[in-house]
């Protein structure tokens, strides 16, 4: 099933066709609030009352013209006044094919330096992490903006072998590591199959990355929705001495609220992934494939 709607996530036709049904668009709204700014700072100004924070992101990917780049790097600093006005503190994840990767790395970095400079100190910009045959760029981008910049952060997908070596090339520079289990479709090769597996290996770089915030090098962000690992992270966290505040929880918007509030509840740093815009067909494929209740939400609107 995985591997299906990561299949149908790559795929024009079925985007065309699927995004005109209303039973679509209604099962999307679960874990989208609309696709505008708008619905999305009103979602985030709602979640603030919880003491849950936000984190937004526009959606799309791989332009393949430097003008709509253009157009998605006017967006994001129209969305980070946005965040100014409202006070909000919320910050915002980039996908660096929507900034232009795919065309040249000078105009992406181009893009992405803008958006940080335009960003509030102390609001970190993140870098997604797309397919692994972009690991190598988005790296190397987000290590010059690094040099420059303290407020910005990348993601890394525990599934990927390469990770635990990518993770140890970034220590030295004090990163922001958003740490994610993964949603493209990769052969065995490139990534670990099996869920298990896949699961140990974010363990292990959760640990790594808690030893370095016990030094207070770098700040770990845990985008998981499993409950037993948030748990096993708090411990691990506690055995290792390090302060709540210096970590934190990332999760979707839309996927197991009511425990996003207890674990807030509990004084666990978390934060929302906020999500919007025309172009969700991709993404949402991406959601399915991880969690089998969001099919069966699907269809319960359906039948």
């Amino acid at each position: 099933m995985r591997d299906f709607f990561l299949a149908c996530s790559t795929s024009p036709w079925l985007r065309e066709r699927a995004t005109r049904y209303g039973f679509v668009q209604r099962a999307v709204s679960r874990f989208m609030p609309g696709e505008t700014p708008s619905d999305a700072i009103g979602a985030a100004l709602a979640l603030r009352d919880r003491s849950i924070g936000a984190m937004f992101t526009y959606l799309g990917e791989n332009v393949s013209d430097p003008a709509e780049a253009q157009s998605v790097t006017e967006h994001y600093l129209d969305l980070l006044d946005r965040i100014r006005k409202s006070g909000l503190g919320a910050e915002v994840s980039v996908k660096l094919t929507q900034l232009g990767l795919d065309l040249s790395a000078e105009l992406c970095h181009a893009n992405l330096k803008r958006i940080i400079e335009h960003a509030d100190p102390k609001v970190v910009v993140w870098v997604d992490m797309e397919a692994s045959n972009y690991v190598d760029r988005t790296l190397e981008l987000y290590r010059r903006a690094r040099a420059v910049y303290p407020n910005v952060g990348v993601c890394l997908q525990a599934y990927l072998h390469r990770t635990a070596k990518d993770l140890e090339s970034l220590l030295p520079i004090a990163p922001a590591i958003r740490l994610v289990k993964g949603a493209y479709n990769e052969p065995a090769g490139v990534a670990f199959p099996k869920k298990r597996d896949v699961d140990e290996s974010y363990r292990q770089l959760a640990q790594r990355l808690l030893a370095e915030a016990a030094r207070q090098r770098g700040k770990p962000v845990f985008g998981t929705h499993d409950l037993g690992l948030i748990e096993w992270i708090r411990k691990a966290a506690a055995d290792k001495r390090v302060d709540p505040s210096s970590y934190e929880f990332h999760m979707l918007y839309g996927i197991r609220a009511a425990e996003q509030r207890k674990l807030a509840s509990t004084g666990a740093e978390v934060r929302v992934l906020i999500s919007y815009g025309s172009a969700w067909f991709a993404w949402y494929m991406r959601r399915l494939a991880e969690r089998p209740a969001n099919v069966w939400f699907v269809l319960r609107n359906v039948v």
